[in-house]
């Protein structure tokens, strides 16, 4: 059984995403108030699944976001190249002193019984300012696409963002485009600026135009008000609580296909047990359960969500899909940095069951 999704098959672009690109400064298991050196990972939730998208899977991919003419935005557009992403940018200049910049997140990896601490310097970002208007959609979607996507980081950072999504989604839909939300809420980033409102208001905004959904049970509840079960289920890996929560996303989102997450029980830092559930047509699947040795754990999700999509671009049966974005999710915990280093060839075998064992 296929999705059943119809997904353009007349396209020059494979998968379009609109979101804000940032670098990350990682010091690895040191926490920064002891730091003396760290790995720059360019990052970014809708620039992530483009990059793992066309990296990992081969697939046609392109960013839509704003660029700052300064040697933090050369770095960042020379990683944007390299992972093999078309970008599509408004640029910026920089006045040499207090900006636009481009964002610095800030996240150290943890280890053990002390957990990762995030946070952010997203002062004056350029991408804060991007609005309705700002870019040809036209052009951009002009020789074909089969997948738009964007997602809560991008909605919540000012009063201008939420529109432009909503005016690239119905861009895409005009298009023939499937259109993808990943919910991703943040409090932080919420209470800093709250991206034009309620961030209930704002998101039920956007995911009126949402064909694929994307988000936890917290990004469900806290993101888009919607109740919880009242029983609760034992486990953070059974997927009871997320499969009753569905029925109650459509019923207000009736335009929704496809809803998915992962499901992760966090152990310690290194050591979570992963799953995922998807609902796609009003069939549910299930993801195995295996045990992870994290490296690091951001991006995971986005890795989650790249290999799911890449399997409904490409037409398999959703339970197969589920499977590529459960193995491709797990695989890039175990690599530095937020975009994957995997090879299809590993995230089909760890999707058949492969085991850990050398390759020789």
């Amino acid at each position: 059984m296929d999705s059943g999704l119809n997904i353009r098959a007349d396209r020059d672009l494979d998968f379009v995403a609109l979101g804000a690109v940032v670098h990350r400064l990682d010091p690895g298991v040191i926490p920064f108030r002891k730091a003396t050196e760290c790995q720059i990972h360019v990052s970014g939730g809708e620039f992530n699944c483009a990059a793992n998208l066309a990296d990992c899977f081969g697939m046609r991919t392109a960013i839509v976001t704003a660029m700052v003419d300064y040697p933090i935005g050369d770095l960042i557009a020379e990683r944007v190249r390299a992972m093999g992403v078309k970008g599509v940018y408004k640029r910026f200049a920089h006045d040499g002193v207090r900006g636009p910049n481009m964002a610095a997140v800030y996240s150290d990896r943890g280890h053990g019984v002390r957990p990762p601490v995030v946070f952010y310097n997203r002062a004056n970002e350029a991408a804060a300012s991007l609005q309705p208007g700002d870019f040809d959609w036209a052009q951009v979607f002009a020789r074909g696409v089969g997948w738009f996507h964007s997602g809560g980081i991008f909605a919540s950072l000012s009063a201008t963002t939420p529109a432009l999504i909503i005016e690239g989604m119905r861009a895409a839909r005009e298009a023939g485009a499937m259109v993808s939300f990943d919910l991703n809420y943040r409090q932080k980033l919420w209470t800093a600026s709250g991206g034009g409102g309620g961030s209930v208001e704002t998101l039920t905004r956007i995911v009126e135009h949402v064909d694929v959904l994307v988000g936890n049970e917290e990004d469900l509840q806290r993101g888009l008000g919607i109740a919880g079960p009242e029983t609760r289920a034992a486990s953070a890996l059974d997927p009871d609580n997320f499969i009753a929560m569905i029925e109650r996303v459509v019923a207000r989102f009736p335009r929704i296909r496809v809803v998915a997450t992962t499901l992760r029980d966090v152990q310690s830092v290194n050591r979570h047990r992963w799953s995922a559930v998807a609902w796609v047509n009003g069939r549910t699947s299930v993801a195995p359960t295996i045990e992870l040795d994290v490296l690091d754990r951001v991006g995971g999700g986005d890795g989650f969500a790249a290999g799911f999509f890449y399997g409904l671009l490409t037409g398999e049966p959703p339970e197969d899909a589920l499977k590529l974005g459960w193995a491709h999710g797990a695989l890039l915990t175990t690599f530095p940095g937020d975009t994957t280093m995997a090879t299809l060839e590993q995230v089909r075998a760890l999707a058949g069951g492969a085991s850990a064992r050398i390759q020789r």
